[in-house]
Protein backbone atom coordinates (compact mmCIF):
# COMPACT_ATOMS: atom_id res chain seq x y z
CA UNK A 1 0.00 0.00 0.00
CA UNK A 2 1.36 3.41 -0.92
CA UNK A 3 0.13 6.99 -1.27
CA UNK A 4 1.20 9.44 -3.94
CA UNK A 5 1.09 13.22 -4.36
CA UNK A 6 2.25 14.04 -7.89
CA UNK A 7 2.79 17.80 -7.90
CA UNK A 8 4.13 20.34 -10.36
CA UNK A 9 7.39 20.75 -8.46
CA UNK A 10 7.66 17.84 -6.02
CA UNK A 11 6.53 14.22 -6.00
CA UNK A 12 5.86 12.74 -2.58
CA UNK A 13 5.36 9.08 -1.84
CA UNK A 14 4.46 7.39 1.44
CA UNK A 15 5.00 3.64 1.69
CA UNK A 16 2.68 2.22 4.31
CA UNK A 17 5.31 -0.09 5.82
CA UNK A 18 8.02 2.57 5.92
CA UNK A 19 6.24 5.53 7.52
CA UNK A 20 8.59 8.02 5.86
CA UNK A 21 7.70 10.36 3.00
CA UNK A 22 9.97 10.13 -0.04
CA UNK A 23 10.17 13.65 -1.49
CA UNK A 24 11.82 14.21 -4.88
CA UNK A 25 11.62 16.79 -7.70
CA UNK A 26 8.93 16.11 -10.28
CA UNK A 27 11.31 15.95 -13.22
CA UNK A 28 12.50 13.17 -15.47
CA UNK A 29 15.29 13.08 -18.02
CA UNK A 30 14.30 12.92 -21.66
CA UNK A 31 16.20 13.16 -24.91
CA UNK A 32 15.88 16.94 -24.76
CA UNK A 33 16.89 17.30 -21.12
CA UNK A 34 14.63 17.48 -18.08
CA UNK A 35 10.95 16.81 -18.76
CA UNK A 36 8.17 18.27 -16.59
CA UNK A 37 5.52 15.55 -16.31
CA UNK A 38 3.16 17.78 -14.31
CA UNK A 39 2.37 21.43 -15.04
CA UNK A 40 0.02 23.51 -12.90
CA UNK A 41 -1.96 20.56 -11.65
CA UNK A 42 -2.17 18.67 -14.96
CA UNK A 43 -0.27 15.48 -15.80
CA UNK A 44 0.99 16.48 -19.25
CA UNK A 45 3.35 13.54 -19.82
CA UNK A 46 2.13 10.31 -18.26
CA UNK A 47 5.08 8.41 -19.73
CA UNK A 48 7.64 10.68 -18.07
CA UNK A 49 5.65 10.54 -14.82
CA UNK A 50 5.70 6.75 -15.01
CA UNK A 51 9.46 6.69 -15.54
CA UNK A 52 9.87 8.96 -12.52
CA UNK A 53 7.77 6.64 -10.36
CA UNK A 54 9.66 3.58 -11.60
CA UNK A 55 12.96 5.22 -10.71
CA UNK A 56 11.89 6.52 -7.29
CA UNK A 57 9.51 3.83 -6.07
CA UNK A 58 10.45 0.73 -8.06
CA UNK A 59 13.61 -0.08 -6.06
CA UNK A 60 11.62 0.19 -2.84
CA UNK A 61 9.12 -2.50 -3.86
CA UNK A 62 9.69 -6.24 -3.80
CA UNK A 63 9.51 -7.94 -7.18
CA UNK A 64 6.22 -9.63 -6.26
CA UNK A 65 4.61 -6.49 -4.81
CA UNK A 66 1.39 -5.29 -6.40
CA UNK A 67 0.48 -2.34 -4.18
CA UNK A 68 -2.81 -0.58 -3.73
CA UNK A 69 -2.06 3.05 -4.64
CA UNK A 70 -3.90 6.10 -3.32
CA UNK A 71 -3.34 9.25 -5.39
CA UNK A 72 -4.12 12.70 -3.97
CA UNK A 73 -5.53 14.65 -6.90
CA UNK A 74 -6.41 18.31 -7.41
CA UNK A 75 -10.12 18.70 -6.80
CA UNK A 76 -10.67 20.31 -10.19
CA UNK A 77 -8.23 18.05 -12.01
CA UNK A 78 -11.22 16.09 -13.20
CA UNK A 79 -11.23 12.87 -15.23
CA UNK A 80 -8.21 13.94 -17.28
CA UNK A 81 -5.92 14.18 -14.24
CA UNK A 82 -7.23 10.96 -12.75
CA UNK A 83 -6.82 9.04 -16.01
CA UNK A 84 -3.28 10.34 -16.58
CA UNK A 85 -2.26 9.62 -12.98
CA UNK A 86 -3.64 6.09 -13.25
CA UNK A 87 -1.71 5.59 -16.49
CA UNK A 88 1.53 6.76 -14.88
CA UNK A 89 1.06 4.49 -11.86
CA UNK A 90 0.67 1.37 -14.04
CA UNK A 91 4.45 1.10 -14.16
CA UNK A 92 4.25 -0.09 -10.53
CA UNK A 93 1.91 -2.98 -11.48
CA UNK A 94 -0.67 -1.89 -8.88
CA UNK A 95 -3.36 -4.19 -7.59
CA UNK A 96 -5.70 -1.17 -7.54
CA UNK A 97 -5.51 2.61 -7.90
CA UNK A 98 -7.82 5.00 -6.07
CA UNK A 99 -7.85 8.76 -6.35
CA UNK A 100 -8.90 11.04 -3.51
CA UNK A 101 -9.47 14.81 -3.54
CA UNK A 102 -6.35 16.42 -2.11
CA UNK A 103 -8.48 18.68 0.10
CA UNK A 104 -10.09 15.67 1.78
CA UNK A 105 -6.66 14.13 2.24
CA UNK A 106 -5.38 17.34 3.86
CA UNK A 107 -8.38 17.45 6.19
CA UNK A 108 -7.81 13.84 7.18
CA UNK A 109 -4.12 14.43 7.82
CA UNK A 110 -4.98 17.35 10.10
CA UNK A 111 -7.69 15.35 11.92
CA UNK A 112 -10.09 18.17 11.11
CA UNK A 113 -13.60 18.09 12.53
CA UNK A 114 -15.67 17.33 9.43
CA UNK A 115 -18.96 17.60 11.28
CA UNK A 116 -18.56 21.34 10.63
CA UNK A 117 -17.99 23.04 7.26
CA UNK A 118 -14.31 23.45 6.43
CA UNK A 119 -12.38 25.59 3.97
CA UNK A 120 -9.15 24.01 2.79
CA UNK A 121 -6.55 26.22 1.12
CA UNK A 122 -3.80 24.23 -0.60
CA UNK A 123 -0.95 26.39 -1.92
CA UNK A 124 1.35 24.45 -4.21
CA UNK A 125 4.26 25.31 -6.45
CA UNK A 126 2.20 26.20 -9.52
CA UNK A 127 -1.39 25.70 -8.40
CA UNK A 128 -3.49 26.91 -5.48
CA UNK A 129 -6.92 25.57 -4.53
CA UNK A 130 -9.69 26.77 -2.26
CA UNK A 131 -12.11 23.97 -1.43
CA UNK A 132 -15.25 23.94 0.70
CA UNK A 133 -15.97 20.68 2.50
CA UNK A 134 -19.36 20.07 4.10
CA UNK A 135 -20.00 16.82 5.93
CA UNK A 136 -16.59 15.80 4.60
CA UNK A 137 -17.63 16.13 0.94
CA UNK A 138 -16.42 18.65 -1.62
CA UNK A 139 -19.28 21.04 -2.36
CA UNK A 140 -17.37 23.87 -4.08
CA UNK A 141 -13.85 24.43 -5.36
CA UNK A 142 -11.82 27.09 -7.13
CA UNK A 143 -8.25 27.00 -8.36
CA UNK A 144 -5.63 29.43 -9.61
CA UNK A 145 -2.62 28.70 -11.79
CA UNK A 146 -0.40 30.47 -9.29
CA UNK A 147 1.87 29.21 -6.54
CA UNK A 148 5.20 29.44 -4.79
CA UNK A 149 7.36 29.13 -7.90
CA UNK A 150 5.66 32.25 -9.22
CA UNK A 151 7.01 34.04 -6.13
CA UNK A 152 10.48 33.25 -7.44
CA UNK A 153 9.55 34.83 -10.77
CA UNK A 154 8.25 38.19 -9.60
CA UNK A 155 4.89 37.63 -7.93
CA UNK A 156 4.63 38.68 -4.29
CA UNK A 157 3.06 37.02 -1.24
CA UNK A 158 0.49 39.81 -1.20
CA UNK A 159 -0.51 39.07 -4.80
CA UNK A 160 -0.78 35.35 -4.09
CA UNK A 161 -2.85 36.03 -0.96
CA UNK A 162 -5.12 38.41 -2.89
CA UNK A 163 -5.89 35.75 -5.51
CA UNK A 164 -6.67 33.17 -2.81
CA UNK A 165 -8.84 35.71 -0.97
CA UNK A 166 -10.75 36.35 -4.21
CA UNK A 167 -11.39 32.62 -4.65
CA UNK A 168 -12.57 32.42 -1.05
CA UNK A 169 -14.93 35.36 -1.60
CA UNK A 170 -16.38 33.58 -4.66
CA UNK A 171 -16.95 30.47 -2.57
CA UNK A 172 -18.91 32.50 -0.04
CA UNK A 173 -20.93 34.28 -2.74
CA UNK A 174 -21.83 31.04 -4.53
CA UNK A 175 -22.97 29.28 -1.35
CA UNK A 176 -26.73 29.44 -0.87
CA UNK A 177 -26.33 28.06 2.65
CA UNK A 178 -24.36 29.33 5.61
CA UNK A 179 -21.64 26.67 5.26
CA UNK A 180 -18.98 28.82 3.57
CA UNK A 181 -19.51 31.73 5.93
CA UNK A 182 -19.31 29.42 8.93
CA UNK A 183 -16.14 27.80 7.58
CA UNK A 184 -14.54 31.19 6.97
CA UNK A 185 -15.49 32.38 10.44
CA UNK A 186 -13.85 29.29 11.94
CA UNK A 187 -10.77 29.90 9.80
CA UNK A 188 -9.40 27.93 6.84
CA UNK A 189 -7.08 24.95 7.05
CA UNK A 190 -3.87 25.77 5.19
CA UNK A 191 -1.61 23.23 3.49
CA UNK A 192 0.95 22.96 0.71
CA UNK A 193 4.51 24.20 0.45
CA UNK A 194 3.30 27.77 0.02
CA UNK A 195 2.38 27.88 3.68
CA UNK A 196 6.09 27.67 4.50
CA UNK A 197 7.01 30.72 2.42
CA UNK A 198 7.62 33.89 4.47
CA UNK A 199 4.81 36.40 4.36
CA UNK A 200 2.19 34.20 2.69
CA UNK A 201 0.17 33.19 5.75
CA UNK A 202 0.33 36.67 7.24
CA UNK A 203 -0.87 38.28 4.00
CA UNK A 204 -3.64 35.74 3.59
CA UNK A 205 -5.07 35.99 7.10
CA UNK A 206 -5.00 39.78 6.80
CA UNK A 207 -7.00 39.70 3.57
CA UNK A 208 -9.44 37.11 4.85
CA UNK A 209 -9.73 38.95 8.17
CA UNK A 210 -9.73 35.67 10.06
CA UNK A 211 -7.39 33.28 11.78
CA UNK A 212 -6.12 30.13 10.07
CA UNK A 213 -4.97 26.69 11.08
CA UNK A 214 -1.83 25.30 9.45
CA UNK A 215 -1.70 21.56 8.85
CA UNK A 216 1.26 19.86 10.50
CA UNK A 217 3.95 19.30 7.88
CA UNK A 218 1.86 21.27 5.36
CA UNK A 219 3.96 20.24 2.35
CA UNK A 220 3.33 16.53 3.02
CA UNK A 221 -0.20 16.76 4.42
CA UNK A 222 -1.88 15.59 1.20
CA UNK A 223 0.17 12.42 0.80
CA UNK A 224 -0.11 11.53 4.48
CA UNK A 225 -3.86 12.08 4.36
CA UNK A 226 -4.16 9.99 1.19
CA UNK A 227 -2.43 7.15 3.02
CA UNK A 228 -4.75 7.54 6.01
CA UNK A 229 -7.83 7.48 3.77
CA UNK A 230 -6.56 4.30 2.15
CA UNK A 231 -6.24 2.62 5.54
CA UNK A 232 -9.63 3.88 6.74
CA UNK A 233 -11.78 5.58 4.10
CA UNK A 234 -14.31 7.14 6.51
CA UNK A 235 -16.50 8.06 3.53
CA UNK A 236 -18.15 11.45 3.27
CA UNK A 237 -21.89 11.53 3.84
CA UNK A 238 -22.58 13.71 0.82
CA UNK A 239 -21.69 13.26 -2.87
CA UNK A 240 -18.34 14.75 -3.82
CA UNK A 241 -18.04 17.38 -6.52
CA UNK A 242 -16.28 15.86 -9.49
CA UNK A 243 -14.62 17.38 -12.49
CA UNK A 244 -16.37 20.73 -12.85
CA UNK A 245 -14.58 24.03 -13.10
CA UNK A 246 -15.66 26.43 -10.41
CA UNK A 247 -16.12 29.95 -11.72
CA UNK A 248 -13.19 29.52 -14.03
CA UNK A 249 -9.54 29.38 -13.12
CA UNK A 250 -7.25 32.31 -12.47
CA UNK A 251 -4.27 33.00 -14.65
CA UNK A 252 -0.84 33.45 -13.11
CA UNK A 253 0.10 37.03 -12.37
CA UNK A 254 2.68 38.51 -14.74
CA UNK A 255 6.23 38.73 -13.47
CA UNK A 256 7.42 42.19 -12.65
Amino acid sequence: MLALDLGSSRTRVLLADRGRVVDVPTAELSGDGDADPVLRGAVVDAGAAGRLLARVIGPRLARADRPVVSVASPVLGGPAYRAAARAAVQVLRPHAVVTVPAARAVARSAAADLSCPLLVVDIGARLSEVVLLDDGAVVDAHHAALGTEDLDEGATPVQLASVIASMTAMTVRHDSTSAAREALRRGPLLAGGGVLRPGVVEALTERLDTSARIAAGPHTAAVRGAAALLRDPAPATRPTLGGRSAAGGFSPLPAR
